[in-house]
């Protein structure tokens, strides 16, 4: 009877069905065996749910075919025991997840079983054989299908000679009755269950699409959307003509904060500077982390004078910052700006802006240069 449900966030690739039924990895410990478990979880309240649909479906043809109470006994132990001692087992193995894989194999070994005791009456052994693909698919695909569905057909053929090869196709309207509950909501509970996988999915992309393009010690934008963002302002001037400034800061003498203060102390430096430059910046600009102690900033609407003053902003809010850590600790930085011109390229533009940035530490650092194209506006 059909087990478990769709799970890709851990299906297993082809070679580790191949070697399940030799678990010679090491225990897992910590977070995998935390995901591993979760699967576990899931596939026990899908199997449960599952056999115990599958239970009503084959009792409705012990019921026809008038089956000895053994049978009737046996089906009980797989619908309503079987779902809690393979989680159990799962459970209590090094390797929860190729435990529940053997599971489902077992799973699929007494699907087998039920279709030649139910003697092949057609429409619960399709719906029966057909549920349990299902749940193959969504676990291993179609290799552990095949898998899982030659031991089926072993079981089946086995017990079919056991039992002299009975065969009723014909299905009553009682039995068909009796296997709606298995074809409407078992399909119904993995669709919702692997919707919510989806949504789980989507939300962990998301998160790791931000993660791609935030610095993870400042928070801020990192080099990579830093220049995308570049590359926006400059289509945005080449459309409009209206003016745009980027402007590169590093903290200056950095290395020396980091050799007498120590790293924890420069982290939080970066943090500071981080933190000063968003609450120095209006809602239209970006502040990204260009790379080490550099930061920059992308000014639209504005000329390298309205530069100048917002890199005046920054430096008079730092000087004024006291650090917990490092109380004679006082941090300068040097700014360089460059304004947009439609002829440029986003490496163009930060060259200028770097160049800028070089002459204002020759001039002594703790200050501001612009490198201004020919006819900017200052």
């Amino acid at each position: 009877m059909p087990a478990c449900c769709a799970d890709e966030s851990i299906r297993l690739p082809d070679d580790d069905l191949r070697e399940i039924p030799i678990p010679i990895n090491p225990p897992l410990h910590g977070r995998d065996r935390t995901r591993q478990m979760r699967f576990v979880r899931r596939i026990h309240r899908m199997r449960t749910l599952g056999l115990a649909l599958g239970f009503v479906c084959v009792a409705s043809v012990l019921l026809l075919h008038r089956s000895s109470i053994g049978w009737w006994i046996a089906l009980a132990v797989n619908a309503f025991a079987w779902p809690h001692a393979a989680r159990w087992l799962a459970g209590r193995s090094k390797r929860p997840t190729h435990a529940e894989i053997r599971n489902l194999m077992v799973d699929s070994a007494m699907g087998g079983v039920w279709i030649a005791v139910m003697q092949f009456n057609l429409l619960p052994s399709v719906v029966l054989a057909t549920m349990l693909s299902v749940d193959k698919v969504g676990v291993g695909g179609m290799w552990f299908v095949a898998r899982t569905s030659l031991l089926l057909i072993a079981t089946c053929v086995a017990t079919a000679a056991l039992l002299g090869f009975p065969v009723q196709i014909a299905t009553p309207m009682d039995v068909m009755l009796a296997c709606l509950p298995l074809l409407v909501v078992y399909p119904l509970a993995i669709g919702t269950t692997a919707h919510s996988l989806a949504n789980k999915l989507a939300r962990q992309n998301r998160r790791l699409d931000e993660l791609g393009r935030t610095d993870e010690l400042t928070g801020l934008a990192n080099r990579r959307q830093c220049l995308s963002l570049a590359e926006t302002e400059l289509a945005r001037h080449r459309r409009t003509s209206r003016s745009a400034v980027l402007v590169i800061l590093d903290v200056d003498h950095f290395k020396d904060i980091n050799d007498r203060y120590g790293h924890p102390v420069g982290d939080e430096v970066l943090c500071t500077v981080a933190r000063v430059l968003c609450e120095s910046s209006r809602k239209s600009d970006s502040v990204a982390r260009y790379g080490g102690d550099e930061f920059v900033m992308m000014l639209p609407e504005t000329t390298l004078r309205g530069a100048e003053e917002a890199s005046l902003r920054v430096r008079a809010k730092l000087e004024g910052v006291a650090f917990e850590r490092a109380a004679d600790l006082r941090c300068t930085v040097s700014l360089g700006a460059a304004a947009a011109h439609a002829e440029m390229d986003v490496d163009a533009w930060v060259k200028q802006a770097d160049a800028a940035l070089y002459r204002a530490k020759l001039a002594g650092r703790n200050r501001f240069e612009a490198a201004a194209p020919a006819g900017a506006a200052l």
